[in-house]
């Protein structure tokens, strides 16, 4: 009860009838718990003055919602993760084919965006699958002209955040460049902008309407979002886009030893539509203030996820093979982590408000109590670290067969690898649930601040333990496929 005074006292008068939270980007009519009175009764969210009826009081957040069975949780975790593993193993595949092109040996910045734009592209499609699984989560996929306003309002704010987030990691990979080879040349500049504003934009509008329809599907279906949405998010996204920039940069790179026209022409179509796709933000409530708040996750993402692309740009020239487990490693663990961080935001969504944790909750806690037991996000993350073991194997094996023709994998190379995959998923399991609960605390909304860190952080620990894996085993001379004939 003094809980409750506490919450009325304090928070009914800027509740009453409906809702701004500016810096968590949830739009003023929308609520994430139910309305109470002085008397302590739910109220409708749409009707103050109508009393919520015992049944449906029930299954608000505020009186705590049913826990879903761990078989369940599997099961729907599972399935997205193993599909989404195949995408990463062809990300792999196509990085170890095209390495040897002309565009990948003479323009070496090319190496730095690919960490960078798929990690771009996981975080803007991993908020996207983030968000609208909470709205799933909350009963506000019901309407059909909600759901269409919400679907125009969040794509149009990815292609804003691609293209403006594009050019800067672009300008990133040329920079880096300049300073490890002190030279650049000049249509190398406009083929690196061109590729990654074309790369980024096109796959992150073919895949977020996959994900919309696999979300709306999800709810209809009464299978969690955000179990399925966010594996899901990546399970092609990863080979489309490193597909899609290989072919891209091959291409253009032909073309402008003739003439410089195509990465110029490409470059002004896609500026000139920056203005139309921000006004149509601007003009939906529900993406409005991420327009304007939603701008430092990313673009500091692309930053740390840059720093693995410097890592992959120099680990290629020294051990074969790194470029084909790079991308499982990464892909698996920001898949995981994002599941984690989906789950745990939807979980503050409905029992909190921004500003307050729920109770007995902490920001920091002891490793062991959410990775293990001790609290209620430890019960996911278990299993979250089972796939993560079963999963590394299988795709290990996978990967280096494909690759290789036949599986060449030695024990010392396995239990390295696996070593390295597991400790950054614990590692960024940990974070996650850490920076989740800062955030909420800080009235910053998860959903759209999190992801991008957490998946940035997993492209960086991901590609420094590999690279420390690799040169590890070269130290005892077992460096991968050194048994190969």
């Amino acid at each position: 009860m003094a809980h409750l005074e506490f919450f009325i006292d304090k928070y009914w008068n800027k509740y009453q009838g409906y809702t701004v939270i500016d810096e968590t980007g949830i739009p003023d009519n929308h609520y994430s718990m139910a309305s109470i009175n002085s008397c302590g009764e739910l109220k409708s969210p749409g009707d103050p003055e109508k009393k919520i009826p015992d049944t449906d009081a029930e299954k608000q957040p505020l009186s705590g919602k049913k826990e879903e069975k761990w078989w369940t949780t599997l099961m729907q975790v599972a399935v997205p993760f193993f599909i989404a593993g195949c995408g990463t193993i062809g990300a792999g595949l196509v990085l170890g084919t095209v390495r040897d092109w002309d565009v990948f040996i003479n323009i070496s910045a090319i190496f730095v965006l690919v960490p960078s734009l798929s990690g771009l592209k996981g975080n803007l499609d991993m908020c996207l699958a983030s968000r609208l699984s909470t709205q799933a989560n909350l009963g506000n996929m019901d309407s059909t002209k909600e759901v269409i306003s919400m679907v125009v309002g969040n794509i149009s704010l990815v292609q804003v955040q691609a293209i403006v987030a594009a050019t800067v990691v672009s300008i990133f990979a040329i920079v880096v460049n300049t300073i490890t080879d002190r030279a650049i040349f000049g249509p190398y500049v406009l083929l690196l902008v061109a590729c990654a504003v074309f790369t980024a934009t096109t796959t992150c509008f073919v895949l977020d309407f996959v994900m919309v329809m696999v979300i709306y599907a999800s709810h209809r279906f009464k299978v969690n979002p955000d179990n399925v949405a966010t594996p899901l998010a990546a399970s092609i996204g990863d080979i489309v886009s490193n597909t899609v920039l290989a072919v891209t940069a091959q291409y253009m790179y032909e073309q402008i030893q003739v003439s410089l026209w195509q990465p110029i022409a490409l470059i002004c179509v896609y500026y000139s539509l920056l203005p139309l796709w921000v006004f149509i933000v601007w003009r939906n409530k529900y993406t409005k203030t991420v327009l304007t708040s939603g701008w430092t996750p990313v673009i500091s993402a692309l930053f740390i996820s840059g720093i693995g692309g410097i890592v992959l740009d120099q680990a290629v020239d020294y051990f074969r093979g790194y470029e084909v487990f790079q991308p499982i490693v990464n892909g698996i663990g920001g898949n995981l982590v994002c599941v984690q961080s989906s789950r745990l935001a939807t979980h503050l969504h409905q029992t909190a408000i921004p500003g307050i944790l729920p109770e007995n909750t902490k920001i920091i806690e002891w490793p062991w109590k959410t990775l293990f037991f001790g609290t209620t996000a430890a019960n996911v993350a278990r299993m979250l670290l089972i796939l993560a073991v079963f999963g590394q194997i299988i795709f290990m094996v996978v990967a280096d067969f494909v690759y290789q023709g036949t599986v060449t994998i030695q024990f010392a190379f396995g239990i390295t690898y696996l070593t390295c995959a597991l400790l950054q998923v614990m590692l960024l399991l940990y974070l996650a649930y850490i920076v989740i609960h800062f955030m909420w605390k800080r009235k910053k909304d998860p959903d759209n601040a999190a992801i991008p860190y957490l998946t940035a952080l997993g492209d960086l620990l991901g590609s420094v333990f590999l690279g420390l894996a690799f040169v590890i085993l070269s130290l005892f001379g077992l460096e991968y496929g050194n048994n190969v004939q």
